[in-house]
């Protein structure tokens, strides 16, 4: 009966051990990224394209801002890297999601 407890222990233990290293590792590549890509805020929107070439996407959103939008995948993962622009063409925004 105690060896059960014992194992059941251990696995809860093992899974929760794991699960923290993934959210660390996360969260790294995420700081990395913005780190990156959070540089290129106040640069301009041909500085953005000499960078990462032409977007997959873009739009005005509701402020009337452009929204330039990059996708990709690792890993059968998407990613989406969205840069927001002000009339200048000056990126003010930078967000992404999914991207490891």
């Amino acid at each position: 009966m105690n060896l059960k407890k014992l194992i059941i222990v251990f696995f809860i233990s093992f899974l929760f051990v794991g699960c923290q290293t993934i959210k660390e590792k996360s969260d790294a590549v995420a700081e990395k990224e913005n780190k990156e890509y959070g540089s290129l805020v106040g640069k301009t929107l041909n500085e953005l394209k000499i960078e990462l070439g032409n977007p997959t996407e873009d739009f005005m959103n509701e402020i009337g801002n452009k929204v330039l939008i990059y996708k990709s995948k690792k890993f059968g993962i998407p990613c989406d890297r969205k840069f927001e622009l002000n009339s200048n063409n000056t990126i003010i925004s930078f967000s992404s999601s999914g991207c490891i």
